[in-house]
């Protein structure tokens, strides 16, 4: 009768150590270590993402501190609003042209010059250090090069003489945005190839040597190894250069003076500025940033399915 009733607080022992086991897992003491950051995904993500959505469905509007008024629940009106201003519209197609240029010039320039990188034996942190000074350059100051080569009576324009657009780069409905898309991929090239860099320092040599054996050339090597071998990198890539530009501000805001001419450098983030902040309208831009937080994931899922994220 003993031996039964203590085995009894010994099995209840047992259960919640298993159940305590399942909630905090092997090793309690990593979530000591991941508190920290899971705090600022909490408190810098989270929370404002919720808040936001929570605006998008309400007649929301700043007010002073202490000063509490009616924020009444609009549904999807101010959705309907945004998805049916032509505003909107044009910046959606402004991103959208954005990300066909940048995307794919991001993706095969950051690696193809990862690459010759990757083999440089002389000079090769002055040739790192060199691509790598744009990305941590003050966009104010990078700008300020571009209106110098772009603006009319600017170095491209001079040299390309007769041939110069008119109306000139960045006051040309349909060369602005292209010109801030170059310029982005220019600014943001040295951070994608310090991304590719790691992803090649994973390859095998083996591999490349044998292939050499079997008499492959410098380019099939690269088509047929190193290709396949970045494709995560390359994922990573596509991703981050697509939520770059999905979120650019600063580029169109300094180059075409906000948006200019006449909408065509807009962006959506540029719209929330204005309707948000200048307009006083935050409910219809928490309803433009949870479209263009919708839009971006869909975008990175289509990303992940036709790119992959594993080797083989």
């Amino acid at each position: 009768m003993t031996t039964t009733t203590a085995a009894g607080p010994a099995r209840t022992r047992r259960a919640t150590g298993k159940a305590t086991g399942a909630i905090l897992g092997r090793q309690p003491l990593g979530l000591v270590f991941v508190a920290p950051y899971v705090l600022y995904i909490v408190l810098v993500l989270a929370y404002p993402l919720g808040f936001a959505v929570y605006m998008s469905f309400h007649d929301y509007f700043f007010t002073a501190p202490g000063v509490e008024v009616p924020k009444p629940f609009v549904g999807m009106d101010n959705f309907v609003a945004i998805l049916t201003d032509p505003a909107v519209a044009r910046s959606f197609l402004n991103t959208l042209i954005f990300l066909v240029i940048n995307v794919p010039l991001t993706v095969v320039l950051s690696l193809v010059l990862a690459n010759a990188l990757n083999r440089v034996t002389r000079l090769k942190a002055f040739f790192r250090v060199s691509y790598y000074i744009p990305y941590i350059t003050a966009s104010v100051a990078t700008v300020a090069i571009w209106l110098f080569l772009f603006q009319g009576s600017g170095l491209i324009n001079q040299l390309l003489g007769p041939l110069a657009p008119n109306p000139s780069w960045l006051i040309n409905e349909s060369l602005a945005m292209p010109v801030i898309a170059i310029y982005v991929t220019w600014k943001q090239l040295g951070f994608f190839i310090l991304l590719y860099l790691a992803a090649l320092q994973n390859i095998p040599n083996e591999l490349y040597e044998s292939a050499s054996v079997d008499g492959a050339n410098k380019r099939q090597q690269f088509m047929n190894i190193t290709v396949p071998g970045v494709r995560s990198a390359t994922l990573l890539v596509m991703v981050l250069s697509t939520i770059t530009g999905a979120n650019m501000f600063t580029e169109p805001y300094l180059l075409t003076g906000g948006g200019g001419p006449n909408g065509a450098s807009a962006s959506p983030v540029y719209l929330m500025y204005k309707k948000g902040i200048e307009q006083g309208h935050p409910g219809l831009a928490a309803a433009l940033g949870v479209v263009l937080v919708i839009g971006v994931l869909a975008v990175s899922l289509i990303q992940r399915k036709l790119v992959g994220g594993e080797e083989d």
